[in-house]
């Protein structure tokens, strides 16, 4: 590791230790990883000098080259869940960084990690990040062991005019690689509650891939005299991360609560809903979610007070929702910016100055 590595780890350390806030004790060892999303170039500092357990870091020895999909896998993640709640009261916004000691954090372990609705999107959103990053990087051609889906090839309908073709993208690679690099065998477990939230864990976690793998769609191209499409070359493709997240906030939205009883299998909370089964593709949570609306520093929850609100909206953003009914503060503000420029010759632009006043509402 050079000097320059060196210098950087204590403020990389600070970062990612606001990340691990977002995991539930117990399970920190398989969510270090997000911290490589603070890590510029993770590949400098090799696989022991990373945010990785024991079992991760073994997989990295052995497939360094995974190590930018895995960053960009928790990037795309920690992004998308920012950009699902930006709205909310819970806007999944990472804790302050802090000096403190890792060991000692008070960031650890609060109630939002501990199996909520919210802790479900967390991981399902991850999983999902690290499937769509390896799957696409596989799809580039940056990696020698996997490629395109190579078992679409010379397939397709003759008699309908198309054939698989291009490069479709190899979701099973990335989805083997997902549960590799994060599922913890529950059998490495203690305790009935950290058994029954890691099966919630790992049921989320493939509720994630899941996602991915069900909203891979067709894309195809026309070939024939004067684009006539007497035929056509398919391929098969992930869809944007952010449709992804969408796919996972509805299923957040109609998440299921489960018993916290340990059983040989997960079941609904309600006794009259168990003959309903669960798939594979609905998030799950024990707990109920605690208050977000007020500030509560044993949990790590900082309130909704002088959150930006929208006045006129009734929906999530709106004043009357977000403020928790405590109301909201109005400012003015004022903006300057360039305005109606125009180039003169020859040559340079010329601009005017622009004021406006904007009403601004936050929560009280």
């Amino acid at each position: 590791m050079d000097r320059a590595a060196l210098l950087a780890l204590p403020s990389l350390c600070a970062l990612w230790a606001a990340v691990l806030s977002l995991f539930p004790c117990g399970t920190q060892g398989n969510w270090m990883w997000l911290g490589i999303a603070s890590f510029g170039v993770p590949e400098k500092l090799g696989c022991d000098g990373l945010p990785l357990n024991s079992r991760q870091k073994e997989l990295c020895k052995r497939k360094p080259y995974l190590l930018p999909s895995i960053r960009e896998g928790a990037r795309l993640g920690i992004q998308e869940c920012r950009s699902q709640f930006r709205h909310e009261r819970w806007n999944c916004m990472v804790a302050a960084a802090t000096t403190t000691p890792l060991a000692n954090s008070p960031l650890f372990g609060y109630e939002l990690s501990s199996g909520t609705k919210e802790t479900a999107f967390i991981y399902a959103i991850m999983a999902a990040g690290l499937v769509h990053s390896v799957t696409r990087s596989c799809s580039a051609g940056n990696m020698t062991e996997c490629s395109c889906d190579t078992t679409l090839q010379n397939g397709g309908s003759p008699s309908e005019g198309w054939h698989w073709g291009g490069c479709s993208d190899d979701v099973q690679y990335g989805m083997w690689f997902s549960r590799k690099f994060l599922d913890f065998p529950i059998r490495n477990s203690t305790g009935k509650e950290s058994k029954v939230l890691l099966a919630m864990n790992l049921h989320n976690n493939e509720a994630g891939r899941q996602a991915v793998a069900k909203l891979m769609s067709v894309d195809c191209r026309c070939h024939g005299v004067s684009g006539s499409c007497a035929v056509k070359t398919c391929w098969k493709t992930m869809s944007s991360f952010e449709k992804i997240g969408h796919f996972l906030k509805d299923k957040y939205e109609d998440s299921i609560q489960i018993s916290d009883k340990t059983k040989k299998k997960m079941r609904r909370r309600e006794k009259d809903q168990r003959q309903t089964p669960i798939h594979k593709d609905d998030l799950l949570y024990i707990h109920k979610s605690p208050n977000y609306c007020v500030e509560n520093k044993k949990l790590g929850i900082p309130g909704t007070q002088g959150r930006e609100c929208n006045r006129t909206s009734g929906g999530a953003d709106g004043c009357n929702l977000l403020c928790c009914g405590r109301g909201y503060n109005t400012h003015v503000v004022r903006h300057v910016e360039r305005c109606e420029c125009k180039f003169i010759w020859c040559c340079y632009v010329r601009c005017r100055r622009c004021e406006s006043m904007t009403d601004v509402h936050t929560c009280k």
